[in-house]
């Protein structure tokens, strides 16, 4: 297996509840530390989206493995982020039996 190559900084960002002042919550995202990774697109579709065209498109990331439980292992309710583009994480897995490498998959919506 041919070794990936980390050249892109994201920055890994955790969603956290803040209270509102009335009863409620809002949600704020909190960065965990920036993470260099290997970004490949894989495939992209059109929709529309409250009456807006919406694009989405779907990135393989490929990260350094963190050991299960680290608060820097990427997790599906997190996200990348590299500057005003946001990669929402849908899976991770172990990208080979050696697991020195984990790969992410993602999505990225832009309004169109």
């Amino acid at each position: 297996m041919i070794a990936p190559v980390l050249s892109r900084p994201l920055t890994l960002e955790t969603p956290e509840r803040t209270a509102d002042g009335a009863g409620g919550y809002t949600q704020v995202w909190t960065a965990l530390g920036v993470l260099w990774a290997e970004v490949s697109a894989r495939s992209s579709r059109t929709a529309e989206k409250g009456g807006a065209a919406v694009s989405r498109q779907s990135y393989r990331i490929v990260v350094r493995a963190r050991p299960i439980g680290a608060p820097d292992r990427p997790t599906p309710v997190q996200r990348f982020r590299q500057g005003s583009r946001v990669f929402r994480i849908l899976s991770v897995h172990e990208r080979s039996p050696d697991g020195r490498y984990l790969t992410c998959i993602t999505t990225e919506e832009v309004s169109a």
